[in-house]
């Protein structure tokens, strides 16, 4: 099993409804691993000027699958995803 992260975008064409109901399946899979809004925050860099402040990110679940395409099934009911907004799934490496 691997670990995913799956960032949602706050680019929805469409109001997004359905969250615990969503979470209850999510959680129901055994394969969530936790997850959150994302807030406003600053960027910063020891020298120089850092980067601008990622804004599109609104929020993340953590969770364990075998591949990517398992992932990408538990994308049904996203709210985000239904509402057409952008998700993004991103392996985190082990170390």
């Amino acid at each position: 099993m691997a670990d995913f992260i799956i960032l949602m975008h706050n680019d929805c064409s469409r109001e997004t409804t359905g969250w615990d109901s969503y979470l209850d399946t999510l959680r129901a899979t055994g394969r969530f691993e936790g997850g959150s809004a994302i807030g406003d925050g600053q960027s910063f860099r020891k020298e120089g000027t850092p980067g601008a402040l990622t804004l599109q990110l609104d929020g993340f679940f953590r969770v364990r699958a075998a591949n990517l395409a398992e992932v990408v099934v538990l994308l049904d009911g996203n709210p985000v995803y239904e509402a057409g907004g952008t998700v993004e799934i991103r392996e985190l490496p082990q170390s």
